[in-house]
C-alpha cells in the first residue's frame, strides 16, 4: 500500500474513517445551512450574528479545557465519543426540526451553538487523541493527516451539496440529514475491535491532574511557539465562515449555490494539503513556517480578487497553506507528547484554535460590517505573517537559525530538532524539521 495511505491498512483505523467521512459531509452541510440561515434568513446579512453563532459554538473549549483534556486522558475514549457523537446528532435533530417546522429564531440558533460547543469541547480532543489508540505511533502522523484529507474531503462535497439543498429544500433539512449521519461514526465506534486498539493504561487521577498539562507544554519552548502560532491564526485567520460568505453575499452578490462552491473551491485546496502532509512522517517547525507565510500571502491576494471564479482559485492556495499548518501542527504536538498527556495538550491546542473564537469572529464581523469583507481578509493575512515571525523567532532561539557564506553563495544554516523527545518520535523514523 503506498505510504499516503498506510494507515489505511488497520481495520480499526479503515472502519473509523469510513465512518467519519459520512458524519464529516453532514457536518459540512449544516455548517453552511447555519451561516446562510443567520446571514440570509434570520437577520439581514449581520456578519456580527455569524460571528456570534462560531463564539458560541467554539468558546466553550476554552472555558471546559481544565477539564476536557483530563477526561480524555482518564476515561475510555471510545465510550466518551458514542456519548459526545450521540449529543451532537440530537441537537442537529432539534435545530433542523425547528427549522423545517417554521418556529427558528436566531436566539434558538445561538443557544443550540452553545450546547454543540459544550460537546464539542469534549468530543474533539477525545477524537483527536484516539486516532493514536487506532493506530501504531509509526503510521499516526499518516493517520492524522488522513483524517484531515477526510475531513477536507467532505468539505468539499458537503458545501456544494448543502447549496442545492438549500435552494431546493431549505436549510432545515441540511440539520436533519446531518443528524442522520452521524449513526455512521456511532456505528463505527460499535464495531471496532476493541482488543486490538493500542490504548495503554490510563494515567492514576492525582493531585495537580489539572495543571499538569499546563506545566508540560510550558517547558517546551516548541510547544508554546505552535500554541502562539494556533492562537493568532486561530483568532483572526479561520474566520472562514465569515470571510466567504460575506464575500459572496456583500461583494460577489451570490446566492446559496455559489458560496457552497466557493467553500468546496478551498475545501479542495484543504484536503490536497492534508495529502501532501500524509507524504511526510514528521512534519515540523520550518513546513509550518512556511505554511502560515503563505497562509498570509494567499489570503491578501484574495482579498483584491475582482471576482468570484478568480478569488474561488485563490482561496484554492489558501485552503493548501492552511490544512499544511494545521496537520503538521497536530502531527509534531502528538508525535512530542507522551501518550499519557496528549489529551490534555490536544486540549489546550484546541481551546487555543476555537477559544480564540469568541474574540476575533464577532470583531472580524465588526470590520466586514464597517469596513468590507476584503479589509477583514486583510486582518486575517496579517495574522499570517504574524505567525510566521514567531516560528521564526523560535527557529533562530531554539534551532539557530541563521545566514551562513559557503564561498560566494549565502545559504540557511539550522541546527536539527532533537530526536529523542518521545518513542514515538523516534518511531516516526525521520527527522523533525
Amino acid at each position: 500500500m503506498s505510504s499516503m495511505f498506510q494507515s489505511l491498512r488497520s481495520h480499526n483505523y479503515r472502519l473509523w474513517a469510513g465512518g467519519a467521512l459520512v458524519s464529516n459531509v453532514g457536518t459540512w452541510m449544516q455548517r453552511i445551512g447555519q451561516d446562510w440561515l443567520v446571514l440570509t434568513v434570520l437577520t439581514h446579512h449581520s456578519a456580527t450574528a455569524v460571528g456570534t453563532v462560531m463564539a458560541l459554538q467554539f468558546g466553550p473549549s476554552l472555558l471546559l479545557l481544565p477539564l476536557s483534556g483530563l477526561v480524555a486522558d482518564h476515561m475510555d475514549r471510545r465510550k466518551l465519543l458514542l456519548v459526545t457523537q450521540g449529543a451532537a446528532g440530537l441537537l442537529a435533530l432539534g435545530l433542523g426540526l425547528l427549522t423545517v417546522l417554521g418556529v427558528v429564531r436566531l436566539w434558538q440558533v445561538y443557544g443550540f451553538a452553545l450546547l454543540l460547543g459544550c460537546v464539542t469541547a469534549f468530543d474533539a480532543p477525545t477524537r483527536q487523541a484516539f486516532v493514536s489508540d487506532l493506530v501504531t505511533d509509526h503510521d499516526l502522523a499518516n493517520a492524522v493527516a488522513l483524517n484531515s484529507a477526510s475531513f477536507n474531503a467532505a468539505r468539499m462535497v458537503g458545501p456544494a451539496v448543502a447549496g442545492g439543498l438549500i435552494a431546493a429544500f431549505g436549510e432545515g433539512w441540511l440539520f436533519l440529514l446531518n443528524a442522520g449521519s452521524y449513526g455512521a461514526v456511532l456505528v463505527s465506534l460499535w464495531f471496532l475491535r476493541v482488543h486490538e486498539l493500542h490504548s495503554e493504561a490510563r494515567p492514576a487521577r492525582t493531585r495537580g491532574s489539572l495543571l499538569a498539562g499546563f506545566r508540560y507544554v510550558w517547558q517546551r519552548p516548541d510547544l508554546v511557539a505552535v500554541l502562539v502560532m494556533l492562537l493568532l491564526l486561530g483568532t483572526f485567520g479561520f474566520n472562514f465562515a465569515i470571510f466567504i460568505s460575506t464575500m459572496s453575499v456583500t461583494v460577489f452578490h451570490g446566492d446559496a449555490s455559489q458560496y457552497g462552491l466557493l467553500t468546496s473551491a478551498m475545501a479542495a485546496g484543504t484536503m490536497c494539503g492534508a495529502l501532501f502532509s500524509a507524504r511526510r512522517s514528521f512534519p515540523g517547525m520550518v513546513l509550518m513556517a512556511v505554511s502560515a507565510a503563505a497562509f498570509g500571502i494567499t489570503l491578501a491576494v484574495a482579498a483584491v480578487m475582482p471576482g468570484p471564479v478568480p478569488f474561488a482559485a485563490v482561496l484554492f492556495f489558501v485552503g493548501v497553506s492552511a490544512l499544511t499548518f494545521m496537520t503538521a501542527s497536530n502531527s509534531m504536538m502528538q508525535l512530542t507528547t507522551e501518550r499519557a498527556m496528549r489529551g490534555r495538550v490536544l486540549a489546550l491546542r484546541i481551546a487555543v484554535v476555537m477559544g480564540g473564537t469568541p474574540v476575533g469572529a464577532p470583531l472580524v464581523g465588526w470590520v466586514v460590517d464597517h469596513f468590507g469583507a476584503r479589509w477583514a481578509l486583510g486582518v486575517g493575512a496579517l495574522a499570517g505573517i504574524a505567525a510566521t515571525v514567531v516560528a521564526l523567532a523560535y527557529l533562530v532561539r531554539h534551532r539557530d537559525l541563521r545566514l551562513a557564506r559557503e564561498g560566494r553563495r549565502l545559504r540557511l544554516v539550522i541546527h536539527p530538532a532533537p530526536t529523542d523527545v518521545t518513542p514515538a518520535r523516534a518511531a516516526a523514523g525521520e527527522r523533525v524539521t
